[in-house]
């Protein structure tokens, strides 16, 4: 496909991968470790990727892979996963990423698949394309030293030290357990898996190797650094399946010797703040966006997941981007939920990225309402619909992509 300024669009060839690396390591500033190359055609294989070319070189690239998602209700859906999603620095303005993600979507809605993700480097693009963001993770500093545990907090045991190349087969099986539970968690291949266990120098940023704790129902992978005079454990991924390994798990990384801080990023509802005795011990020091998710086919999704409350509702959709908008008959009875397109008129209104942040669980829709991205018949249509899509977890990105 020819663009009006002579940039063609095209489908990836494996010999092109060496040129796509390249590419992204130009746009995202930084240079891949082997592990990483050796394991990226399995994770997003080069024939899923669209190319736009320049008098024979590479200035931009999409790639996408299906993925297994986890929905509210511990069901799972299809997903198309995007990633490394780049525009040459010498092309910018020119169109090219619109014209890239046009033809992504054409061909994810001529698969099916009812929902895409991928994970934002900017917040201000991709709204405009349907992108919500969907997860929330709040980065937080502890003062180790300041820290202690509540006198009703319980001590549930059952953590090891371990090292990580005896340990592949419980993390695997905590994640797989863990990630059927949580809103977000998405079945890991074992080409990440692998990249994760090679643990490239690049993941570090001057800190330790992976250090492990392994619990029956959880793991933490964490990381020590010297870092302006004080020891700090930064966090690198920490799944606990039951609230005994959570907090069994934070026990022993709270007393960890010669230990200033740890680092963590953790949800809005983490218990770990009312765990100790001083909340304000647990200090967020970031607030970001993790996943960010756009619904292609709205009957299909709404009715993948479970709600909180029973609703019958007709939505109205926006879709800027694609053809996925229209007026939706809702109806929930008991959590299981039947969608439709209708020709009744609407009780809500709302934008497709909204209503796509909306569907894990993360936000709120009275919030966005106090926003003016949502405008509801009255106040009861709008307390049913929030109700209905609240959560019982919080959701969380599983493997980043």
């Amino acid at each position: 496909m020819a663009l009006a300024n002579g940039i063609i669009l095209r489908s990836a060839t494996e010999s092109d991968f060496p040129a796509i690396i390249e590419l992204a390591e130009v746009c995202f500033g930084m240079r891949y470790d082997k592990p990483e190359v050796d394991n990226i055609p399995d994770l997003f294989p080069v024939e899923r990727a669209i190319v736009a070319v320049d008098d024979g070189q590479i200035v931009g690239h999409t790639v996408d892979t299906t993925m297994t998602v986890t929905v509210p209700g511990e069901g799972t859906i299809q997903a198309c996963g995007v990633s490394s999603v780049t525009v040459a620095p010498t092309h910018r303005r020119r169109g090219i990423l619109r014209a890239l993600y046009t033809e992504q979507h054409a061909r994810t809605e001529a698969e099916g698949v009812p929902l895409t993700m991928f994970t934002a480097s900017e917040g201000t693009i991709y709204g405009r394309f349907g992108y919500g963001p969907a997860t929330t993770a709040n980065t937080v500093t502890i003062d180790r030293k300041r820290a202690e545990f509540r006198s009703d907090t319980p001590d549930p045991g059952g953590v090891r030290t371990a090292k990580l190349a005896d340990s592949h087969d419980h993390i695997r099986e905590v994640y797989d357990r863990w990630r059927r539970l949580v809103p977000g968690g998405q079945a890991r291949p074992d080409a990440n898996w692998n990249i994760w266990f090679a643990d490239p120098e690049r993941y570090r940023d001057g800190s330790s190797t992976l250090f492990v704790l392994t619990h029956p129902d959880g793991y933490v992978l964490y990381r020590r650094q010297w870092r302006e005079h004080e020891s700090v454990a930064t966090i690198a991924e920490f799944r606990a399946v039951t609230p005994e390994a959570h907090i069994a798990l934070w026990r022993v990384l709270l007393s960890l010797d010669l230990l200033n801080k740890v680092e963590a990023e953790l949800t809005d509802d983490d218990p770990l703040p009312w765990l100790v005795t001083n909340p304000r011990l647990v200090r967020v020091t970031d607030r970001n966006d993790g996943l960010w998710a756009r619904i292609m086919d709205v009957p299909k999704a709404l009715s993948a997941r479970t709600y909180r409350s029973d609703l019958d509702i007709v939505l109205t959709v926006q879709d800027p981007f694609r053809d996925a908008g229209g007026n939706f008959a809702l109806r929930v009875r008991d959590g299981v939920a039947e969608c439709a397109p209708t020709g009744r008129s609407a009780d809500l209104e709302l934008g497709i990225d909204v209503l796509s942040s909306l569907y894990f669980g993360a936000h709120r829709a009275r919030v966005f309402a106090a926003a003016n991205r949502i405008q509801a018949k009255d106040a009861a249509v709008l307390r049913a619909f929030d109700s209905a899509f609240v959560g019982d977890r919080d959701p969380e990105l599983g493997w980043f992509f």
